[in-house]
């Protein structure tokens, strides 16, 4: 069973704006994470076409930029993210934070044809999507892959996916590693993309996240510091993000 919490949101002031970082985004609306503006000085960071990071760089974001709960209600709050993912979140009060990641990571070994990668393990048993086809009597996949993580939501959460990821250092963060603080209440958010500057190194990043109640996945704003948002910068130790802030040292992992 799910145990639900509300957790309490950080409101932090706004830093004035400096003109060498502002981003400019006047009525640009990015079709896809890879075309979220960028501050001057930074290049996005390329990767192999069939990995991860390639994969999560080109979803597509919703064009009409709403957060819906699994009940097709608005989130009362739509002023915490910049950008909405094009990926369902279910009829069901499931896809929650640590949900969102497994079903992304999935989705993306789903559409590579790695049926045989897509596995979680639970605290006492590890969900095999290869076992669940074998099972099946139905030749629809991607129908048997929804039934499949809905089984993986209800039995793993925050402390299962931070058991199977590897700790990383945040200097070298990349598309698809996870801040993540196992417990109840725990949190869990995916690096959606990735730019660097090539004169001082810095390396930045924007988060993505589902929340309680199952909602859709966003990408969070940056209050803390206006002159990025909402990319985030791997020289700060801490992530302050609109709802929940990680020790990079501690909380910052790879598959």
């Amino acid at each position: 069973m799910k145990l639900l919490f509300m957790f309490p949101f950080f409101i932090f002031c706004n830093q004035p704006i400096s003109n060498q970082n502002q981003i400019t985004i006047h009525n640009f609306k990015p079709k896809t994470i890879n075309s979220i503006p960028l501050p001057k000085g930074f290049k996005r960071e390329v990767y192999t076409k069939e990995s991860f990071g390639n994969w999560l760089q080109n979803l597509e974001l919703k064009e009409d930029n709403m957060v819906y709960l699994y009940n097709q209600q608005p989130k009362t709050n739509q002023d915490l993210h910049m950008y909405v993912l094009n990926v369902e979140v279910g009829k069901k009060n499931l896809q929650q934070c640590a949900d969102a990641i497994m079903k992304l990571r999935a989705m993306y070994l789903f559409s590579t044809k790695q049926y045989q990668k897509i596995e979680f393990r639970g605290s006492n048993k590890t969900f095999s999507f290869l076992q669940h086809l074998q099972s099946s009597n139905s030749k629809d996949t991607l129908v048997q892959l929804d039934c499949f993580l809905e089984t993986v939501f209800i039995n793993c959460g925050t402390y299962n996916l931070d058991t199977w990821l590897k700790p990383k250092l945040m200097q070298n963060v990349d598309v698809g590693d996870v801040f993540i603080k196992p417990g109840s209440p725990g949190h869990a958010m995916i690096v959606a993309d990735v730019a660097i500057n090539s004169k001082t190194k810095e390396r930045i990043f924007l988060l993505a996240q589902s929340y309680m109640p199952a909602q859709s996945i966003h990408i969070v704003k940056n209050f803390d510091n206006q002159n990025l948002n909402p990319w985030y910068s791997n020289q700060e130790s801490n992530v302050v993000t609109p709802s929940w802030s990680f020790n990079g040292v501690q909380h910052f992992k790879t598959w």
